[in-house]
């Protein structure tokens, strides 16, 4: 992949230039206000595909967002790599604590700093490029087709259907994503394992309007007191999820596999420096990395209720609301367990309050063997650019929707990222590596030539 190689040096700049476009254009799909936004950003996506030589390139529209395809067949008898990701970005709330406009990116101190730089437009980015690299260079082997979404970061609910409705389209032989992190610059990693979700939001009702605390308090349920107790009620003096029937189904990994796991390299003490904590917490039994990627976990992402605003109010809250996210793990079903969320929330709210549970969405978790071709050929690429062999990990994010490919396509995905847990995704101050965006670009030539090398 010489030519390739050389192709990329020599357009190192506008590489990223080119990110910086796309990185400015504001594409929350969660917000309805930036739907314009978005679209514009699958616009963008499609018109680079159509430059970097992409063929029967267009926006299929769904009920939602529309996703970008694209492809390239270069061989009929050659394999064929279905590309996946997505050019929708989270809020970046809270505005205040960003040191630069999160959609005005710029580069400091070796690293892109903007929001979606990392999740996933820098890394989407690299294989739009790494494609234009090889075709420019006459080195692409293997087949390509691209789909990049604008739901991932809702659910990809609309994408669920395109893929069911759209199988012969999508036929491929693997699908590589870049949504996942490494180690660290000096000890790549593939994730082998992503956990599931199941994600939903509550609402505490209690009186029909705010009351004065001092005339009514103590004497009519207050919202966020309950809600507080109910939340704290699911998990208890271990940090064990109390919800009945949560951990039916939870695959336990043996003490080999455990043990294996305990060899991949981990700074405890660095961990904590770095998120300015004194000690960790979790699920007792179970190491920090265990409890990061190999166990379930039940968070609060947000909630409110009452007067947050300056000075003071002294106010019982009508109303109190939070979301909660679930992470699941191997052979738990993301609705099964939605349901008995459900059903143990309610069941526990007490009188003078009605509790509204509303699920948002969900996916599976997902597991890839490490025997197989796909997971060798990137193993070998990231070896010929790193300089050392990668080591396999359990991710502890969720991609909802590759445990779907999956099941309606029959194909494996290869998780191929190259962020680091550092680059604050879905907080403020979001960054990527300049190093990791153009390693990024640099290996992936390599897998497609091993996965062509090794399907022969």
């Amino acid at each position: 992949m010489q030519s390739s190689q050389q192709y990329i040096q020599e357009n190192k700049d506008r590489f990223l230039n080119e990110l910086l476009e796309i990185l400015r254009i504001p594409s929350i799909s969660a917000d309805p206000a930036c739907a314009g936004d978005v679209r514009k950003a699958a616009e963008w996506v499609a018109q680079n595909l159509k430059v970097s030589g992409a063929e029967n390139v267009r926006l299929e529209e769904t009920a939602g967002h529309p996703i970008v395809y694209g492809e390239k067949l270069v061989d009929p008898n050659a394999p064929t790599v279905l590309v996946y990701g997505h050019y929708d970005v989270q809020p970046a709330d809270p505005l205040h604590l960003w040191d630069s406009p999160p959609f005005e990116p710029v580069v400091k101190d070796g690293a892109i700093y903007g929001r979606g730089t990392c999740d996933d437009k820098g890394q989407f980015f690299m294989h739009v490029k790494a494609f234009e690299a090889m075709l420019k260079a006459g080195e692409l082997k293997c087949n390509v087709k691209f789909m990049i979404e604008g739901e991932e970061e809702i659910g990809s609910d609309h994408l669920g259907v395109f893929v069911k409705a759209n199988k012969d389209l999508l036929s491929a032989d693997v699908i590589l994503i870049s949504d996942t992190s490494i180690i660290a610059n000096d000890i790549p990693s593939i994730d082998v394992g992503l956990r599931g979700l199941s994600y939903l939001e509550v609402k505490v009702q209690g009186p029909n309007k705010d009351l004065h605390s001092g005339v009514y308090g103590g004497a009519v349920a207050n919202p966020v007191n309950i809600l507080c107790q109910m939340i704290a009620s699911l998990q208890d003096e271990f940090n064990r999820i109390t919800i009945p029937g949560f951990y039916e189904d939870v695959e336990e990994l043996s003490a080999t596999d455990r043990a294996a796991m305990a060899q991949t390299p981990f700074d405890l003490e660095n961990y904590q420096k770095e998120l300015g904590i004194s000690a960790v917490h979790g699920e007792a039994g179970y190491s920090t990395l265990e409890r990061a990627s190999i166990r379930p976990t039940l968070d609060v992402n947000g909630i409110w209720g009452g007067y947050i605003g300056e000075g003071a109010k002294t106010v019982l809250p009508s109303v109190a609301n939070a979301k909660i996210s679930m992470r699941l793990v191997p052979n738990q079903s993301s609705e099964k367990i939605t349901e008995l969320f459900t059903k143990h929330f309610l069941s526990i709210a007490p009188k003078g309050v009605q509790v509204t549970v509303t699920p948002h969405h969900g996916g599976e978790a997902y597991v890839m063997p490490t025997d197989s071709i796909a997971y060798q050929a990137a193993a070998e690429a990231m070896e010929k650019t790193f300089g050392s062999t990668p080591v396999p990990t359990r991710g502890g994010g969720s991609i909802p929707i590759v445990a779907l490919f999956e099941k309606e396509l029959g194909i494996k995905s290869v998780l191929m990222g190259f962020g680091l847990d550092s680059d604050d995704i879905h907080s403020p101050n979001e960054h990527y590596g300049l190093f990791n965006f153009y390693k990024g670009i640099e290996t992936i030539p390599y897998f497609f030539d091993n996965y062509y090398r090794l399907n022969q």
